[in-house]
């Protein structure tokens, strides 16, 4: 099968390609990028006026399944994946069981086989059973096919666990992604402390949650030699440490949510969940922060943080409701319209933190559209505008605090190994993966 993409404007990283060129797939490869390339294919896709990125690449989405099925499952997830935009994502091991073993890492790959064509990349527990105390064996994991290890949905609190669990990392050579926070500090809190908090009568959680464990990490770090990715930063601190760590030679890279850099503490009501999640959104200069980090390239990653949950628990009063957003589908739109149309991000960087950089984190060859790598590819139209509405979402989960959002920037088209994995044409949608869902 040959697949001719004509006339995009071809943005890549990996060789600083920024000008309107055509794609050439064949036999899920890339063939060829050249001008005007007139040889015959099975299927042309017209990009005039559409960006053609590497394809997109999650480094933080949570999938649900084992265990929690009725907020998402690997199907679901992996089309929500594919409509917005990406081709490889990497689930997080807080599932049940947790993904703490050879066999759990076979059962996420083996499950993502059998219903998509997007890579699903596992990341398992740093620790057994996500305990905090008895150290997974990363060699064997890594060998399975998991491409981190990760405490995410909370810290791993017993330094001395911690600086174990990075040193054993730095051996086996695998990456470190850290979810940041003192659970002790964070105590009953949900959402950002303040004044916004008072007046609504809600327990705060301070930046210092966040803040002494980026600061701990990145010390152990730099003791172990490890590999430390810090997921979902949300405080101004958290940028200027990372700033540090960088300075100084450590391998830290750092990721920011869509929500952390589109949305301040001010949105919330206290009524409404879907504006509840971990890190909470925080003060206003916290997210000027974050975005001068993602300018100035301190911040290297977007991700999602995908949180989907089931109606009924996010319909659950604002203190005791689940932490967590979708964010697989509207993190383009997000990104596009709070940070690439406003002159905050160039649309080079913008594939540099949601294709290029996510790809040097796992230390894999995707992230980029170079002559004979997978054909991966995502294919976005700039100037689409439109209103975000979850019913629309491939996801199981609704929740997300967009809904209603006008927003500019939509992915019209997403490849996996050179098989089309979703289009969106003159209104009608197709997502396919072992079967097709038309909208």
């Amino acid at each position: 099968m040959k697949t001719l993409i004509k006339n995009g404007r071809v943005i890549d990283p990996a060789t600083k390609t920024d000008e309107i060129l055509d794609v050439l797939v064949e036999d899920g490869k890339i063939a060829k990028v050249e001008k005007e390339i007139t040889e015959e294919a099975d299927s042309v896709v017209d990009a005039t006026g559409k960006w053609v990125l590497p394809g997109l690449i999650d480094l933080h989405v949570h999938f649900r399944e084992p265990g929690f099925e009725h907020k998402e499952t690997i199907r679901t997830g992996a089309r929500a994946a594919a409509r917005g935009g990406f081709t490889s994502v990497c689930p997080m091991p807080n599932t049940k069981p947790v993904i703490d073993s050879v066999e759990m890492v076979n059962y996420i790959k083996e499950a993502a086989e059998k219903v998509t064509d997007i890579h699903v990349l596992p990341i398992a527990a740093i620790t057994a059973n996500q305990d905090g105390e008895y150290i997974t064996d990363f060699e064997k994991l890594k060998e399975a096919g998991a491409v981190a290890v990760s405490e995410d949905g909370k810290s791993v609190m017993n330094a001395r666990v911690a600086r174990q669990a990075m040193r054993l990392a730095a051996v086996v050579g695998i990456p470190v992604f850290a979810h940041c926070e003192d659970k002790n500090l964070a105590a009953r809190g949900v959402m950002n402390a303040g004044e916004r908090a008072k007046s609504l009568g809600l327990y705060g959680i301070m930046n210092a949650v966040e803040d002494v464990i980026v600061a701990r990490d990145i010390l152990l770090a730099k003791d172990t030699g490890a590999q430390l990715h810090l997921c979902h930063c949300s405080t101004e601190d958290s940028v200027k440490m990372t700033k540090w760590a960088k300075e100084v030679g450590l391998k830290v890279t750092a990721e920011v949510t869509p929500h952390h850099f589109g949305l301040t503490e001010d949105a919330i009501d206290g009524t409404d969940a879907n504006f509840k999640m971990n890190p909470p959104l925080r003060a206003q200069k916290d997210v000027d922060t974050l975005k001068q980090g993602l300018k100035d390239n301190i911040m290297d990653v977007i991700s999602t943080d995908h949180a989907p949950h089931h109606a009924t628990e996010k319909a659950k009063p604002f203190a005791e409701a689940p932490n967590g957003i979708t964010g697989l589908e509207t993190s383009v739109a997000i990104t596009m319209t709070e940070l690439v149309h406003t002159g905050v991000l160039t649309p080079m960087q913008m594939a540099e933190k949601m294709s290029y950089n996510p790809a040097q984190v796992l230390g894999c060859d995707k992230g980029t559209l170079k002559v004979g790598r997978a054909a991966d590819i995502t294919v976005i139209d700039p100037e689409d505008e439109y209103v975000i509405n979850p019913d629309l979402f491939a996801s199981k989960g609704k929740n997300t605090p967009f809904a209603g959002k006008k927003v500019k920037g939509r992915v019209v088209l997403t490849m996996s190994d050179g098989k089309t994995v979703y289009s969106y044409a003159n209104g009608n949608e197709s997502i396919i993966d072992k079967e097709v869902r038309d909208f």
